[in-house]
């Protein structure tokens, strides 16, 4: 909680719930990324959280945008930045998009799969595009793998592909999963990715970029590695399997650019007891997994919840407001809240910049869209 969060929060008191995002955290954290990682085009998420004032501030400071949808390209473009600062990333896009996107100007182009290549270049002649392979995320609180990607030898044999097509095979990318703690998981991965530009160059193909995805964490209830131990373990990676030919790198952070630098306040609803042999007693929160917290599924984001309460804590199961069985979002994980605690009282989740707004949905049981400010 920024002294600047604290006094919007104060003076305002806006209407739970509600979030609110210090730019200047973003700022802050996007320096020190682009510092530790020299050399590495930074290619902002913008599913982590699309609101303008953000892309807006990221564009004035330099960065590239990773994009998931048409819808995303336009709002980074109606940020200020141009089209050579923006990759489509997703691997699963309608030929239609890929068609306006490539109108828009975009060239750089994500797949894992025939179909999808074979898309692209019906749609883009000309782009760039860069093949997705499997990570198994481990590490990670919120892995990534399955949906996305394919084996490394399917990806040797698709941008082999690609280089009979009108398209340009460009490089490799993968993700090693969402808030991911070990700084040493890139590893594995830049070891198949130097494979792959080997193996393709001894046929005549030459890859010039290795996307190396997200996976940098903000700080929630336990500490993570500074940037710094990241960078150096990426770097030395790369250094180590693609030796002195390096090749053009890139990183698509998205939560650890916002995530610590948002806060919800939200408000207590009702606290009750159920009289089993449980003895928790349950908190009831004006916002739940549909308001915005859907990460708190299967509890893997444990978010840190503060109250300005001085009682003794008591352990708690928190839930939001809505009439489904399945806004629960942490019943397993230790949570504790003061004894004093009353219904009525705000409360403050913490490190909620990232995946947040963009998961609350349209109207749920009428709650309205999470509200936002960014100050």
């Amino acid at each position: 909680m920024t002294p600047k969060l604290r006094r919007f929060l104060d003076e305002v008191r806006p209407s739970t719930p509600c979030l609110v995002v210090d730019l200047d955290v973003v700022e802050a954290n996007y320096r020190a990324l682009a510092t530790a990682l020299d050399g590495v085009e930074i290619f902002y998420a913008i599913k982590a959280n699309p609101a303008p004032e953000i892309l807006t501030r990221l564009v004035a400071l330099g960065s590239s945008f990773d994009a998931a949808s048409v819808p995303e390209i336009e709002q980074v473009l109606a940020a200020g930045a141009g089209p050579a600062r923006i990759s489509y990333g997703s691997t699963i896009k309608k030929e239609a998009d890929i068609a306006r996107a490539f109108e828009l100007g975009v060239r750089l182009f994500a797949f894992d799969s025939e179909a999808e290549l074979s898309k692209i270049a019906r749609a883009a002649p000309g782009a760039r595009v860069f093949c997705r392979i499997l990570t198994n995320g481990e590490g990670a609180d919120w892995p990534l793998s399955r949906k996305f990607g394919c084996t490394p030898k399917m990806a040797k044999d698709l941008l082999a592909r690609a280089a009979t097509l009108d398209v340009v095979p460009w490089g490799v990318s993968f993700h090693v999963g969402s808030q991911q703690k070990n700084p040493k998981a890139w590893d594995s991965a830049l070891a198949e990715a130097a494979s792959l530009f080997r193996e393709l160059e001894a046929i005549g193909v030459e890859l010039g970029m290795v996307n190396l995805g997200g996976g940098f964490p903000t700080p929630y209830r336990s500490d993570v590695p500074e940037i710094g131990a990241y960078a150096h373990e990426i770097m030395e990676a790369v250094r180590r399997h693609f030796g002195n030919r390096l090749p053009f790198l890139i990183a698509e952070p998205g939560r650890g650019l916002v995530g610590n630098a948002g806060v919800i306040q939200t408000e207590v609803v009702l606290i009750a007891e159920k009289g089993d042999a449980d003895g928790r007693r349950w908190v009831y929160l004006d916002i739940g997994k549909f308001g915005g917290l859907a990460e708190t599924m299967d509890e893997a984001i444990q978010y840190p919840i503060h109250s300005h309460r001085k009682g003794a804590p008591v352990p708690v199961i928190l839930a939001g407001p809505t009439c489904d069985s399945a806004d629960v979002l942490y019943e397993r994980a230790p949570y504790t809240l003061p004894a004093d605690l009353a219904i009525g009282d705000r409360l403050e989740i913490e490190a909620t910049g990232a995946y947040t707004t963009t998961y609350s949905t349209v109207g749920f049981n009428g709650f309205e869209p999470l509200r936002s400010y960014y100050i």
